[in-house]
């Protein structure tokens, strides 16, 4: 063992030393990233009794001014960075959430480990397929707990759904349909100008190549082939890891192939707006769609309330077939599609589905259990591939096939070479 080796892995055993006296004191929480996602997390986390938030970043100071602003009334103003590594440093707090762009994800995650911190991390879990395994490469070496917001997983609909098809309700299982019809908005065209006082652009970019600031590498950036992975990475990667659950594969598949493009739309988007994917395991299918422009729903799928939109799965068996969504499932059976089973969630304005997905995270941060964890980095990872496959397969326009083992493709230079970011941008090294 050399001496970096020892020093982390001392730092780590002290870390862990100290997370398992937590179980009987609140525990000091973290949040990295203060956009949309990153204050739903700061609303929700300041109301709770069991732990203090003690400290918000973000490379931008008008948001983590943002997120200040929604802080529980009565409850003390975290302290707020704008480099994550100074976070980072503050010995009190014990768990990160990071709420960043996807770019971000990674790199935030890995030396949140290194620096002693368990993890929250938002979805996907990686930017791409070699910063998924150093994600657990970290999270394994430094004894750390790290969940992935798949929030799908600790709901408890879904999880009964899955159940049903693990008993055979529908028979065996031979395709899975993951949809996101979710309407969007062209981002049109944005010019190059001086970024905003408030942000430190170098540090938003990251890892990512320096290029010069538009509004649209900052508020579109899901958009963007540097920061974000389309919208399969987006709201897709919910139900492509759903329809992964379901299909209960833990292997990569066969071959992968993605078609589609941006249609309609004359703007600054990089990323396809018509999506279709496929994942071919031998012995049953898995497929993916993404439709951001006009559309209509698919089997008994419902509209999603308060909007136009159609976004689950469907399970397709030798008995039948179900429809999951985020507020139901449904089951129809035999020739006659008769209705089987169903579910719905419980309406409660108070909480949604983030609420059971954190508490499982935090009691198993105060247990020392990663293994109980509902969303695992390592599941988040397998699932997040299935997206990175997809999209490097729509970026060279060709079906890929997978070799056995860890993710690389057979004879295809150009798509391994997609596998990582080569190179990165000292000194926000993946290492």
């Amino acid at each position: 063992m050399n001496r970096r080796d020892f020093v982390e892995s001392v730092a780590a055993g002290l870390a862990l030393g100290s997370h398992s006296r937590a179980a009987n004191d609140k525990v000091g929480v973290g949040i990295v990233g203060v956009g949309g996602r990153g204050r739903y997390l700061i609303t929700h986390l300041s109301r709770r009794e069991d732990i203090n938030l003690l400290a918000i970043c973000d490379p931008d100071q008008a948001r983590t001014q943002q997120g200040l602003e929604v802080v529980a009334p009565g409850k003390p103003k975290p302290r707020t960075y704008v480099d994550l590594r100074k976070l980072y440093e503050n010995k009190e707090v014990d768990v990160v959430f990071i709420a960043a762009t996807n770019h971000w994800h990674s790199l935030a995650t890995i030396w949140a480990c290194q620096a002693g911190k368990d993890v929250y991390v938002e979805k996907p879990a990686s930017y791409n397929v070699f910063e998924g395994q150093r994600m657990v490469e970290a999270a394994r070496r430094h004894n750390r707990v790290v969940q992935v917001g798949m929030q799908r997983r600790s709901l408890p609909h879904k999880k009964r759904a899955i159940e049903l098809l693990r008993q055979g309700y529908i028979g065996k299982v031979y395709m899975a349909r993951g949809l996101c019809y979710k309407q969007r908005r062209s981002m049109g065209h944005k010019p190059e100008t001086q970024a905003p006082a408030t942000l430190n652009w170098d540090l938003f970019l990251g890892p990512a190549p320096m290029r010069p600031y538009t509004e649209n590498r900052q508020r579109g950036w899901h958009y963007l082939w540097d920061t974000g992975n389309a919208d399969i990475g987006n709201q897709g990667i919910h139900e492509v890891d759903v329809a992964r659950w379901g299909l209960n594969k833990s292997v990569n598949p066969k071959t992968a192939y993605c078609g589609g493009g941006k249609y309609i739309w004359d703007d600054d988007q990089e990323t396809p707006n018509v999506q279709a994917a496929i994942w071919d395991y031998g012995d049953c299918l898995m497929t993916f769609e993404v439709r951001q422009l006009i559309t209509g729903p698919e089997s008994e799928m419902e509209q999603r309330r308060g909007s136009d939109n159609f976004v689950g799965n469907l399970f397709y068996g030798s008995d039948g077939y179900m429809v999951t969504e985020d507020s139901n499932f449904k089951t129809f059976r035999g020739p006659k599609r008769e209705p089987g089973e169903s579910g719905r969630v419980v309406e409660d304005k108070e909480h949604d589905e983030t609420y059971p997905h954190v508490n499982n995270f935090f009691d198993c941060v105060r247990k020392r259990r990663p293994q109980d964890l509902a969303a695992d980095v390592q599941e988040g990872v397998r699932s997040a591939e299935l997206v990175h496959m997809a999209n490097i397969s729509y970026r060279t326009g060709r079906k890929l096939v997978l070799e056995a083992g860890a993710t690389r493709f057979v004879g295809d230079v150009e798509a391994n070479r997609l596998l990582t970011r080569n190179p990165y941008r000292k000194p926000y090294l993946v290492l």
